[in-house]
């Protein structure tokens, strides 16, 4: 039975800058904008979802399971004043977009988390999104594929959303006033397993390319993996998210491929890394685990641990905590090595 909350819906830099200068869900047209997540209740005030999407896939997401997913929209929040919906069954992978008033030229490609069960849009999407394009950078929130619902690419099914989403930022980066060297990667939770996979998979071929766009490299320039799952060998691995990207009875050698810290290139971008050392549904061993195997390779990358904070906290649950200021890090952070 669908929660009241439900909605189901079917199937030269400075050169580049200075020339850059209610409730019902709705079907767009093949190459049209997707409307934001809709539960039926109203939004609340101040909170405007971006209204412009980029599909991913021009003629729609490749291997498509036999039963299709039905993507469903969940209002998780209790409170009027801020939205927290999850996107789970997701069949037309896309980007929403936050375009400053002030650009820098930069962009960054946010990967919210959600157990791979489902996308949780707005706590660790487009809260992130509004903040950073406050700050000049065009912000792309990334609604993905569940490798949990059976399209043929399996475990790797995100990772081609990813990959795919990067190359079209860059394809289109002129139109969006951006740099295409200065676009970097952020994920949290689950997502932040995808973001490092992104940093460390970039070249994996994960599917057939498409268009002109898939020409590009997928590298970010940076990474941001924020409170990230990491490992999918047990007891660090995250239950849930394991079970659903690579199966409960994955063997090792599925888990060394799906273990981002086992396969970090020579070439990895800078990574900039949040975890809370209480953190108890994904133990912070993640997190050093990564931060090992990239300090092994040579990789630059910047690291905050912090006592209490817990998971999830993206920017909302940071009030009276130290985590709190870890945006603020991560800005000084991506001004440098995005510069």
């Amino acid at each position: 039975m669908a929660d009241r909350n439900e909605t189901f819906f079917r199937p030269g830099r400075r050169a580049f800058l200075t020339a850059a200068g209610g409730g019902a869900v709705f079907a767009s047209a093949a190459f049209g904008q997707i409307a934001p997540p809709a539960t039926g209740m109203p939004g609340p005030a101040g909170q405007s979802d971006p209204t412009e999407t980029i599909e991913l896939w021009p003629n729609g997401a490749p291997g498509m399971p036999a039963r299709p997913p039905v993507e469903l929209v969940n209002e998780r929040s209790k409170d009027p004043t801020f939205h927290d919906r999850s996107v789970q069954g997701i069949v037309r992978p896309r980007l929403t977009v936050f375009r400053p008033e002030k650009p820098n030229g930069a962009a960054v490609m946010i990967m919210p988390g959600g157990g791979y069960r489902w996308v949780v849009v707005d706590k660790e999407g487009n809260e992130l999104g509004r903040w950073l394009s406050a700050r000049g950078y065009t912000v792309f929130v990334l609604f993905y594929r569940l490798p949990g619902d059976g399209w043929a690419a399996g475990p790797n099914v995100a990772l081609s959303d990813a990959q795919r989403a990067m190359r079209l930022i860059r394809h289109r980066a002129r139109d969006h006033g951006v740099d295409p060297e200065r676009i970097a990667a952020m994920g949290f939770s689950a997502g932040g397993h995808l973001c490092a996979d992104l940093l460390t998979r970039f070249a994996t071929r994960t599917y057939d390319p498409v268009d002109a766009a898939d020409a590009l490299p997928a590298r970010p320039a940076a990474a941001a993996p924020i409170y990230p799952v990491i490992s999918m060998t047990a007891p660090v691995a995250h239950a849930g998210s394991r079970e659903l990207l690579i199966g409960k009875d994955a063997g090792p050698a599925l888990e060394r491929a799906h273990s981002p810290h086992l396969n970090v290139p020579a070439d990895a971008p800078p990574v900039f890394l949040v975890h809370a050392e209480d953190d108890a549904s994904v133990p912070v061993e993640n997190a050093l685990l990564l931060r090992a195997a990239l300090r092994a390779r040579g990789i630059a990358v910047d690291t905050h641990l912090f006592a209490q904070g817990g998971h999830g906290f993206g920017l909302r649950n940071t009030a009276g905590k130290p985590v709190a200021i870890w945006p603020e890090l991560f800005a000084g952070w991506a001004g440098k090595v995005l510069a």
